[in-house]
C-alpha cells in the first residue's frame, strides 16, 4: 500500500485489476485504492507474474502494508495454477489454502469450455493460465467480453455501452494506449453508434390477428449503475468522506446564496468561432470553464476577501488564487485544484483544467492536487440544471455554481436608449458564501464584476 501523501495513513483496496497467475508489466495498473483524499490506480512496481493477493478488495490497511507479491520472470510463483493443481500440491503461498481447492473450482486440463479455442503450445505458462482463466470464466469480469480489460475510464465505458460500441475496436491515444473520451467521440463521429457491433437481421414480419386484451403487466425495476433497486450497499470510502465534509461545512459556515443572470452571447460566439483553431493550436478542446475561471480571478482581485479562510478569530487572505474545479465521477465527486491560477494564461488554464479532469476520471491524481484550494467552481449546468446552490468547500468561504446556457428572448437597450427584443444566450451563476465574514453587498459586488467581465469579454484566447 503506497504512501500517497504526508497526511494519508491508510487506504482501501477497491478492486484488483490482475489476478494470481497473470502477467504484469512494470507501471501497468495493478489495483485501485480509495483514500480520504483521492481514488487512484496503483501501478505494478515490477514486471513478472502476480504470485498472490494478500489483501482482498474491500479491506483497509495501513500504508506500506504488503498487499500482494509479484514473482520475477522465470521465478517460481508459488501460487497454485487453476489447471495444474493436483492433490499432492503444496499449500498456496499466502492464505494457506491447499492448491487442490483451486483445482476443484476449475475443469481439469483438457476439459475446455464449449467453443473454447485450442491453447497454443508455444505460450508461456503464465499466458496459458491467463487464456484458460478467460475461457473457463473463473473471474466475473471475463463475462464482459474484454470490455473491462481495455484501458479506459468509467465514463468511456458508459459511453461505449450507451452507444453499443465495442471498445476493443477503438484505438486509444492516452497514456499506455488508454482510450480517452476524445477517442470514443472521434470513433462515434466517424462510424456512428453501434458501428462496431453487428446488429441481428430483423425477422420477416408476418401479419397476425390482434391478440385479445390482456391485463397490464408492470415490468420489474431494472438494475441501474450495477445496483439492483431495493439493494442495501455500504458507502464507498469516497462517499463517506463526501458526506462527512458536506455535513461539517453546513455546521461550520453560515451559508447564504445569491443568483445572477448573465448574458454570455459574446462568449458563446467566441467559442464557436475559435474552438477548431484553439484545438489545433493547443491540442486541447475549448470549453467554457476557463472563461469562468478568468472572470473569477478578475473578481477576486477586486474583492480579495472572497479568496480567504477563517482561522480561529482571524481572516487569512490568501496570496495565491488556487481554483478548485469540481469534477463529477461515476463513483462520486472530486475537486482537483489549479494552483496559482492568477499566474496562468487562458491557454494555461484550459490545459490545467483538462489535465486535472482527465486524470481525475482515470484515477491518476496525486493527493496534493486536491488540497490547498481557496475558491471552487462547480458546474451543475452541464447536466441541464438552470442553477445550483452549492455547499462551500471547507476551509474556503465561497463557491460559484455555473448553470446551463440556453437561448431565450431578452429585452435589450441600445446606446440611444431604445428597447428591442433579441435572442440571446443566457445563463445563471450562483454564489454561495460564508456570511460570518462575507456580507451580501460584498458577494453581490464580486458577482457583478464576474458578470461584467463575461458580458464584455475582450481577452485574446491564443
Amino acid at each position: 500500500m503506497p504512501q500517497m501523501g504526508e497526511s494519508i495513513f491508510e487506504g482501501t483496496i477497491t478492486k484488483w485489476l490482475k489476478q494470481p497467475g497473470e502477467k504484469v508489466q512494470r507501471d501497468e495498473p495493478l489495483f485501485e485504492i480509495s483514500t480520504d483524499k483521492v481514488d487512484a490506480e496503483i501501478p505494478a512496481p515490477a514486471s513478472g507474474t502476480l504470485q498472490d493477493i494478500k489483501v482482498q478488495a474491500g479491506a483497509t490497511v495501513q500504508v506500506n502494508t504488503v498487499v500482494g507479491t509479484i514473482a520475477e520472470e522465470g521465478a517460481a510463483t508459488g501460487a497454485a495454477t487453476p489447471a495444474a493443481a493436483a492433490p499432492q500440491a503444496s499449500k498456496a503461498a499466502s492464505d494457506g489454502r491447499d492448491a487442490t481447492q483451486n483445482a476443484a473450482a476449475q475443469p481439469p486440463r483438457g476439459e475446455q469450455p464449449k467453443n473454447a479455442q485450442a491453447i497454443p503450445a508455444d505460450l508461456s505458462e503464465g499466458e496459458k493460465i491467463g487464456l484458460e482463466r478467460q475461457q473457463q470464466g473463473k473471474v466475473e469480469e471475463d463475462n464482459e467480453v474484454g470490455q473491462d480489460r481495455v484501458r479506459s475510464s468509467p465514463l468511456v465505458r458508459r459511453m461505449a455501452k450507451d452507444n453499443n460500441v465495442d471498445l476493443t475496436k477503438v484505438s486509444g491515444t492516452g497514456v499506455g494506449g488508454r482510450i480517452t473520451k476524445d477517442d470514443i467521440e472521434a470513433f462515434l463521429a466517424k462510424h456512428g453508434a453501434g458501428a462496431a457491433a453487428a446488429a441481428p437481421s430483423p425477422a420477416p414480419t408476418v401479419p397476425i390477428a390482434a391478440p385479445a386484451a390482456m391485463p397490464a403487466v408492470v415490468a420489474p425495476l431494472q438494475p441501474v449503475g450495477g445496483v439492483t433497486p431495493g439493494a442495501v450497499v455500504p458507502m464507498s470510502v469516497m462517499r463517506k468522506k463526501i458526506a462527512e465534509h458536506m455535513v461539517m461545512s453546513k455546521r461550520t459556515s453560515a451559508h447564504v446564496h445569491g443568483i445572477f443572470e448573465v448574458d454570455v452571447t459574446r462568449i458563446v460566439k467566441i467559442r464557436e468561432s475559435q474552438k477548431a483553431k484553439f484545438e489545433q493550436a493547443t491540442g486541447n478542446k475549448l470549453t467554457y470553464t476557463p472563461f469562468f475561471a478568468r472572470a473569477v480571478i478578475h473578481g477576486i482581485r477586486k474583492w480579495p476577501i472572497i479568496n480567504s479562510s477563517v482561522e480561529g478569530d482571524n481572516i487569512h487572505y490568501h496570496a495565491s488564487i488556487n481554483l478548485g474545479i469540481a469534477v463529477a465521477l461515476d463513483w462520486g465527486l472530486i475537486v482537483p485544484v489549479v494552483k496559482n491560477a492568477e499566474e496562468r494564461s487562458f491557454v494555461g488554464l484550459q490545459r490545467a483544467i483538462s489535465d486535472l479532469g482527465e486524470r481525475a476520471r482515470s484515477k491518476k491524481l496525486k493527493p496534493e492536487e486536491v488540497q490547498g484550494g481557496t475558491f471552487t467552481i462547480t458546474n451543475p449546468g452541464i447536466f441541464g440544471a438552470k442553477f445550483g446552490l452549492p455547499i462551500i468547500n471547507q476551509p474556503q468561504v465561497a463557491i460559484m455554481g455555473v448553470g446551463g446556457i440556453t437561448k431565450k428572448p431578452v429585452v435589450i437597450t441600445d446606446r440611444e436608449g431604445n428597447d428591442a427584443i433579441a435572442i440571446r444566450s443566457m445563463m445563471h451563476l450562483s454564489i454561495g458564501y460564508d456570511h460570518r465574514i462575507i456580507d451580501g453587498a460584498v458577494a453581490d459586488q464580486f458577482m457583478d464584476e464576474v458578470k461584467k467581465f463575461l458580458q464584455n469579454w475582450n481577452e485574446e484566447l491564443l
